[in-house]
């Protein structure tokens, strides 16, 4: 016990400073924000990115592509990620692998928020997954979920969502043996900040489902439009959930905490309900969530939450 204790109270000491920006929503919609990923990488490395995906058909010639989007339905004037995300990036993958500074990966996590899950959707981006293969962090799928087999180190891990239709595809199509090129998420139960931990996060990792993605909700009840003063059983609810995390092998992100004056917002293409209201209120989240170690904090605001990360060679404390 003293021995495990020891353990968690050194994984503590280290984990502020393995926390990092996850810059939310880093893609242009609405013919507008191109410029996200330049604001995103300018902050420094490492960093997290987070994508939303749709499937487009194209009506005229029946023929389906995976774009970038921000709600609605997609119309074919999207984006793509391999044109947005994979080739902006690649003059930094490739100046990394030529370093080989393995200890500093994954340099870049892309975070997929697929908007629509159909399996030629799922196929599609696997298929744009296996030509960028030797950026990406890996791990051999084994015979049973719960062995869980040492990651293969990139400059670029690839995590995804909690769906079982994305690990039909993403883990039950690859053979034993052969290469994960994304993970999963693991379930969390609820959205609420009343529910036991041990409910909220019931089940261990997996060689696949290897970190949590949850609203802030389950830290303050009701989540940032309901939020009151910051507490100290606030900040302890938020320790308690990522000790939880650690114990069952999870890396952590929580979305998404802004603060800003509403037009702010608005003007930016923020959405509403992520919003405390002020950059004194979010300060105090943005600081309890990086001395928990909250591996990835969403936001909205980049620029402004980057100064609060201490930038490290070392990866997130919870991804193994």
């Amino acid at each position: 016990m003293r021995f495990a204790l020891a353990l968690v109270l050194i994984s503590c000491a280290h984990a502020a400073d393995r926390v990092m920006l996850d810059a939310h929503n880093c893609y242009p919609y609405d013919g507008k924000y191109q410029d996200r990923i330049e604001i995103a990488l300018k902050t420094g490395l490492p960093l997290a990115i987070e994508q939303d995906l749709a499937w487009y058909v194209d009506p005229a010639t029946g023929q389906g592509r995976s774009v970038l989007i921000h709600g609605g339905k997609p119309n074919g004037t999207e984006p793509n990620m391999r044109d947005y995300f994979f080739e902006r990036i690649r003059p930094i993958v490739e100046k990394a692998l030529k370093k080989n500074q393995r200890d500093r990966w994954p340099l870049i996590t892309l975070n997929l928020d697929f908007k629509t899950n159909e399996p030629a959707h799922h196929e599609a981006v696997l298929k744009l997954l296996a030509e960028y293969e030797t950026w990406l962090t890996t791990a051999p799928r084994t015979a049973t979920p719960a062995e869980k087999a040492a990651l293969d180190w990139k400059p670029v891990l690839v995590l995804t969502g909690a769906s079982a239709a994305q690990e039909r595809t993403f883990h039950d199509g690859v053979p034993v043996g052969g290469r994960l090129l994304l993970f999963g998420g693991g379930a969390v139960t609820t959205v609420s900040a009343i529910t036991p931990i041990e409910e909220l996060i019931p089940q261990p990792s997996t060689n696949y489902r290897r970190w949590l993605n949850a609203p802030w909700a389950i830290v303050e009840l009701g989540g940032q439009a309901k939020a009151g003063d910051w507490s100290a059983a606030d900040e302890e609810r938020l320790r308690a959930i990522m000790d939880r995390a650690r114990q069952l092998g999870y890396a952590m992100r929580l979305y998404t905490l802004n603060g800003h004056e509403p037009a702010v917002g608005v003007a930016a293409g923020w959405s509403i309900g992520y919003n405390f209201g002020s950059h004194a209120a979010v300060e105090l989240r943005w600081k309890a969530a990086v001395e928990a170690g909250v591996d990835y904090l969403a936001t909205d605001q980049y620029e402004e939450f980057a100064p609060y990360v201490k930038k490290s060679k070392r990866r997130p404390i919870g991804i193994k």
